[in-house]
Parts: structure tokens; sequence; C-alpha cells
């Protein structure tokens, strides 16, 4: 074998600013978290937590939890429905509001003209405002608006999802396959045929995973929302706390896990049979 054949390429040469830049990150990443560990540990009270008087409530209140009681069952389970039902219809608005979004915040859809970056920068700009607002912010919101009420939680949740199925969507579109688009266009299909048979088979799958994905979360949020009046089994979880009522807060909270843990089950299922 040659001696040139044994030559190896020469090693990159180590810069000492991307070194240095590195370092400077990591310290600061290490300094981020040892001030948030010692911010938090400021504020804890720890006589009052590890009192007497809190071990005992905690003794006390846990084992009362699962102690259930079975007196309000239908009441759980038809505020539970009404749980779902919440977060279905907000997630299915969700769902449809955020195509048109996905596709006005995908730079190949919306052109390289100046109108179209305009465009595309301003509708990216409002689905990151809209994502900024939590469900339980915008749920009292609408509670002061439309009254407390069931049809204020469906609101909460479907423009809290909106923002990120919107942004979700719009990354979906901007990684399909153009030639197949331009194979359409080169033959002469119009605008609508374009959108039918060369854009949406390709994101379908996907658009649909991920409104499925966003239900379960939007399962778990809905169940926070009755405690400002949005609807659902939160207001229960209230008022049977308020009473003291623990062995009614340990069945609700059973209830949920239960239910929220078979979602998961099916929606991770048909998620994978999906994409």
């Amino acid at each position: 074998m040659s001696e040139k054949a044994l030559t190896l390429p020469p090693r990159p040469k180590l810069m000492i600013w991307s070194v240095l830049k590195k370092l400077a990150l990591a310290a600061l990443f290490i300094f981020l978290i040892i001030w948030s560990i010692l911010g938090m540990l400021e504020r804890i009270n720890f006589d009052r937590l590890l009192s007497v008087r809190t071990i005992e409530s905690f003794n006390r209140i846990i084992p009362q939890m699962f102690q259930f009681d079975f007196s309000q069952f239908g009441r759980i389970m038809s505020l539970i429905l009404e749980t779902l039902f919440i977060a279905f219809t907000g997630s299915l608005m969700a769902a449809i509001l955020a195509v048109p979004l996905g596709f006005l915040t995908a730079k190949n859809m919306m052109g390289t003209t100046w109108g179209g970056k305009i465009a595309n920068g301003f509708f990216k700009l409002w689905l990151n405002a809209i994502r900024t607002f939590p469900e339980i912010l915008l749920a009292l919101i609408f509670v002061a608006s439309v009254g407390p009420s069931a049809f204020a939680g469906v609101l909460a949740i479907a423009i809290g999802s909106t923002g990120m199925l919107g942004k979700l969507y719009g990354e979906v579109i901007e990684t399909i396959d153009m030639n197949v688009v331009e194979a359409m266009e080169a033959n002469g299909a119009n605008k609508t045929q374009i959108l039918f048979y060369g854009i949406l088979p390709q994101v379908f799958p996907e658009f649909l995973s991920y409104a499925i994905y966003r239900f379960e979360i939007d399962v778990r949020a809905s169940t926070i929302l009755g405690v400002i009046g949005a609807g659902g089994i939160g207001t229960l979880i209230v008022i049977s706390a308020a009473n003291r009522n623990w062995g009614e807060v340990g069945l609700i909270v059973m209830a949920i896990i239960v239910v929220v843990t078979v979602i998961d089950y099916f929606s991770a299922s048909i998620r994978k049979r999906i994409v």
C-alpha cells in the first residue's frame, strides 16, 4: 500500500472562540439551574411544611380520599362527560381553524413576494401571541364575557389549541414534496385540484395525528377550567374540597385518572395506525 493511501486528512483546528462560547453557554445554563433552585428554596417555609399540624392534616386527608363516596357517582360521571364534550368540541374547532392558518404560515405556500412574506410573518406572529395565553386565562376572559358555562370552556380550549395546531400544521406543510405540486402545475391542474390531490394527501395523516394528540392535552386542561366556572368536573372538585368531602374528591380524581388513561391508550393506538 502506498504512502499516499495511508495519509489521513488533517484534524480540524480547534477554534478558541468556539470553545469559549460553548463554555459560556454551559456556565450560563448551570447558573440558571442553581439560581432557580435557590430561589425556590428561599420561598419554601420548611417550618410550616414539616410542622406537626401539616403532617397530621396529611395523614388525615389522604386516607379519607381513598374512602370513596359513591353517593354522587352519577353526577360525577355526568360532569366528566361534559368535560370530554368541552375538550372534543374545542379540539374540533381548533383543528378546523388551524388548517387555513397552517397554509398562511407555511413559507412554501405564501410565495416569495413581499406581500406573501408580510402575510406569512403576520400570521406567525399572531399564532405566537395566541400560544402565550394559557387556557385558564382565556377561560377567565370568556367566563367574564359569556358567563360561567361550558361554552366559555369550549372557546378557551378552541383558541388555545388553535395556536399550537396552526404552528404544527404550518411546519408539516413546509415539509411536503413540492415536486408533486410542480408536476401537477405543469400538467395544467388548477389550484383546487393541486390542493385536494397534491397537498392534502401528503399532510392529512399528520394533521389528524396532531389533532388527536391535542385532544389528549385538552382533556387534561378542561378538567381545570371548571374551577373558574367554565364547565366540567372542576366545579365539583372545588365544591367537594370546600365541604371537606375528601371521599368525593378522591372518587373524582380516580375517575379522571381512569378516563384520561383510557383516552391516552386509544389515541396513541390510533396515531400509530395513522402515521
